[in-house]
């Protein structure tokens, strides 16, 4: 909400971005801190993966184009890591195919049911599968462990294309952001938490898992090219959204109740 009213004025740059983070998350109960250095990426630096602005060479965020945030603050009760990649102003429609294309990734994976014994390895093509299927990718880890005020990445479990023997467990807390960069124009991320947890024991195929998602913030559907999503994705991007306003409305002002309202708008 301060990013839309700030950016038309010509003074936001991707530093005071990760001011602006770090200030209002400083004013949140039991905070302790940053969990790591703020991934504040606009435009062509947004196809930087571990990308970090200094105040001589960051860009000014223009009223056009994609933006990256990869954010997080250590909390005495907890740890957060999240990505969101929003739309600044007009987009092509190259930006709105890739931005689908993670999203559909996030939502598979995000929604994946599985049996007990499953490994990260086994889970990552879910996030990539869109991408692949239009010869696209990305060359990072898919999820990562978070700690509870501990490291922000953090072992042993992992989804990425590399084999990780630990196995998926209930309880484990995991990232879950697919990507995808394009080189001297712009990168897309999305990134929640995800916390895997029993869903169902059955008597001749053992114990399966899913996971629920714990990050409440809305995605930004204004890049989402909806011929690309099917009636499924689109039911459980409005079944989040949802989610997100329902449990975030009772710490919000009038004003702020509003705008949240039409972030989390069904598409």
């Amino acid at each position: 909400m301060w990013l839309e009213k700030a950016i038309p004025t010509g003074e936001v740059t991707e530093v005071t971005i990760e001011e602006k983070l770090h200030e209002f998350r400083s004013q949140q109960e039991d905070f302790v801190g940053d969990s790591f250095g703020t991934i504040a990426g606009y435009a062509s630096n947004g196809a930087v993966i571990h990308y970090h602005a200094a105040p001589e060479t960051c860009l000014t965020v223009k009223p056009e184009g994609l933006l990256l945030i990869d954010s997080g603050g250590q909390y005495k009760d907890g740890t957060t890591d999240i990505t969101r990649t929003v739309a600044v102003g007009k987009l092509t429609k190259q930006m709105k195919a890739d931005y689908t294309n993670v999203l559909k990734g996030h939502i598979a994976l995000s929604t994946a049911i599985f049996p007990e014994g499953t490994r990260g390895s086994q889970l990552d093509i879910l996030a990539r599968k869109a991408l692949w299927e239009n010869c696209l990718t990305y060359w990072h880890g898919t999820g990562h462990g978070i700690g509870h005020f501990l490291n922000v990445h953090e072992g042993p479990q992992s989804i990425r294309l590399e084999e990780n023997p630990t196995l998926i467990k209930p309880g484990m807390v995991t990232s879950n952001e697919p990507g995808l960069y394009r080189a001297n124009q712009y990168g897309v991320r999305i990134e929640n938490l995800i916390v895997a947890q029993e869903y169902q024991k059955t008597e001749e195929f053992g114990t399966f898992y899913n996971f629920e998602t714990i990050t409440l913030c809305p995605i930004d559907t204004n890049p989402i090219s909806k011929k690309l999503l099917t009636k499924s994705e689109k039911k459980l991007l409005n079944k989040y959204h949802k989610m997100v306003y329902s449990k975030l409305k009772k710490h919000l002002n009038k004003d702020e109740k509003a705008w949240l309202k039409n972030k989390t708008a069904p598409i």
